[in-house]
């Protein structure tokens, strides 16, 4: 795989559309402990001098996406959305007049990018949003995904690469060995005057469950809420009283009334579920924000905190497609925010504001040098080959991975693997024929498809493993979702829904190439790294023994498609039905 950083090329050793805004209030309650006001929905006034206006901007799951392309969409808008140059503007535009106003984040700001970012480390990506005026951020799953070691570079800088200008947060994320956390737990923004704002910033406690755990040896991710209360005492003991905690973890708009008063863009989601709901429902009161993020939803609710007090929960969808913006009054003698006085809304980012000079001169200087490296063409595909609506069905290009991973590790030499299996969460992007030149599959395509740089690796399962980790596959009390693995040709089995547990799984009908898989028979699979290590709560996959490692998968697949793709002979979609689903 090719990796860049410093822009030279080296190997790899392992204006606001007021209509688009959504605005709620946290409702009338004053202070932590503190007395119901008259305050209720909006308004700041009151206090001159011993109160002043805070704005805070938010966004959330950035993932690198730098570009103004037409992939960037949003519901109701006939017109693309998002890209940096255009983010930044309407940043820019809404701080205008704010005396005192700081943007923040939640995460996952890096990771699973674009093409144009990822293959230079998305050092493009911090480099933008250094120029947008970022000036903190918790620690998303995805700033993992290279490990450890790589973040703490991102963080720091190189001799080729300046670093981050912000600090990254991570107070749940300690060493295993001393208990204290490897990150800065919390920020302070000092403004003038004497106002002061603390940031707890945090990943979900599940981190350890999808990255590779490779990179994060000796790391633990601790409960969310036990961290946001430590910290939220220490910081009141040194005097800051308004808190916001950064929290990449999140929930789900919903159509019910859950009695959360929510809103979001599109005017369904007046409810909230999800993970983030008994997290804001048992974080103290102490805290007076939470800004999330991991879900990828767009929402501005209001959730009781343990007292039974409205507070604010916030999140800003994707990709820089929409930003938040939160206004709250700080109360100078009580050194807090007014909870009465918290107002928030959510806009989309438009692309009708002048493109912003420095995110232009970024993508001036990276756009070329991708270019260059993602224009080869490294196959031919004869259709759209494309991932399902859900990762809880086989798909397509499922399939295609999964064929591709087997037959690199075929070999005896390779793994002798007899067949493969694929996370359906690592398949990024469809593999579309007009992409580009018709038919022309390039690096920079098969690079978006599979972006997280993992290893193919070989493992001995015997024929029960093989079974639960399909059982796995369903939801469990570590994973509330279905993720169907994608399997590669020749291993077949059969998932009857009108069944309950894990019998739906039909044990009988596991299958290589049209013979029973045998319980105490050992075979030869090959799976991904991040599976290797027990990924996506994949825990049976850690017990696989005699690994070998392999190629990096992007590296399988970009094979793959040079062997079985030509000009003359283009690949085509893989059939369903490996899985034969019933119900």
């Amino acid at each position: 795989m090719l990796s860049i950083r410093g822009k030279r090329p080296v190997v790899a050793a392992l204006g606001a559309v007021a209509l688009a805004a959504t605005t709620i209030a946290v409702g009338a309650w004053s202070g932590h402990g503190g007395h119901w006001g008259p305050g209720g929905p909006g308004g700041h006034g009151g206090h001159h001098g011993k109160q002043v206006e805070l704005q805070l901007l938010a966004i959330n799951d950035f993932h690198g996406n730098l570009e103004a392309d037409s992939s960037l969409t949003y519901p109701g808008f006939e017109e693309p959305v998002g890209g940096a140059e255009y983010l930044a503007t309407h940043l820019a535009q809404a701080r205008e007049g704010e005396k005192y106003s700081t943007t923040v984040a939640a995460g996952d700001l890096i990771g699973a990018s674009p093409f144009l970012s990822a293959v230079f480390d998305d050092e493009p990506t911090i480099e933008s949003l250094n120029a947008m005026g970022v000036e903190v951020s918790s620690v998303g799953n995805h700033e993992f995904d290279d490990g450890f070691e790589e973040l703490q570079r991102i963080i720091d800088g190189d001799e080729h690469f300046d670093g981050a200008d912000f600090p990254y947060l991570g107070a749940n994320v300690v060493d295993e060995a001393t208990g204290e956390p490897v990150l800065d737990p919390y920020w302070v923004k000092q403004f003038k005057g004497g106002v002061k704002v603390g940031f707890i910033g945090m990943t979900l406690e599940g981190t350890g469950d999808i990255v590779s755990k490779a990179g994060i040896e000796g790391l633990e991710f601790r409960d969310e809420v036990e961290t946001a209360n430590k910290y939220a005492k220490e910081l009141k003991r040194k005097g800051v009283n308004a808190i916001v905690v950064l929290l990449h973890e999140g929930g789900v708009p919903v159509a019910e009334d859950t009695g959360h008063d929510c809103e979001s863009l599109d005017g369904t989601g007046t409810g909230m579920s999800g993970p983030i709901v008994d997290i804001a429902e048992t974080t103290s009161p102490l805290v007076d924000i939470i800004i999330t993020g991991h879900t990828h939803n767009e929402y501005v609710c209001s959730v009781p905190d343990p007292a039974g007090n409205p507070r604010m929960i916030t999140s800003a969808s994707s990709y820089g497609k929409v930003f938040t913006e939160i206004d709250a009054t700080y109360d100078k003698r009580t050194k807090d925010i007014v909870r009465s006085k918290v107002s928030g809304s959510n806009t989309v980012v438009t692309r009708d504001v002048e493109a912003d000079p420095a995110q232009t001169a970024i993508l001036d200087e990276y756009g070329p040098l991708a270019e260059e490296a993602g224009s080869r063409v490294v196959g031919y595909i004869a259709e759209d080959i494309t991932r399902g609506a859900t990762r809880a069905e086989e798909f397509p290009l499922g399939s295609l991975i999964a064929d591709a991973q087997w037959w690199s590790t075929a070999a005896e030499d390779a793994g002798g693997a007899d067949f493969a299996l694929m996370n359906p969460g690592g398949v990024r992007a469809d593999l579309l024929y007009d992409q580009g030149t018709p038919g022309e599959a390039t690096y920079a395509e098969v690079f978006t498809v599979q972006p997280f740089a993992n290893y193919v690796v070989t493992v001995d399962l015997t024929g029960a493993q093989i079974l639960e980790a399909l059982q796995q596959q369903l939801p469990s009390a570590d994973r509330d979702t279905t993720l169907v693995l994608q399997v590669s040709e020749g291993f077949t089995y059969t998932w009857d829904t009108t069944l309950t547990g894990t019998d739906q799984i039909v044990a009988d009908s596991l299958a290589l190439n049209g013979e029973p898989i045998e319980a105490e028979e050992t075979y030869r699979v090959t799976i991904n790294s991040f599976l290797a290590d027990g990924g996506d709560s994949f825990y049976v996959f850690a017990e696989g023994e005699n690994r070998l490692f392999g190629a990096l998968d992007v590296d399988a697949f970009e094979d793959y498609l040079a062997e079985f793709g030509t000009e003359a002979d283009p690949i085509g979609a893989p059939e369903l039905g490996r899985v034969t689903v019933i119900g």
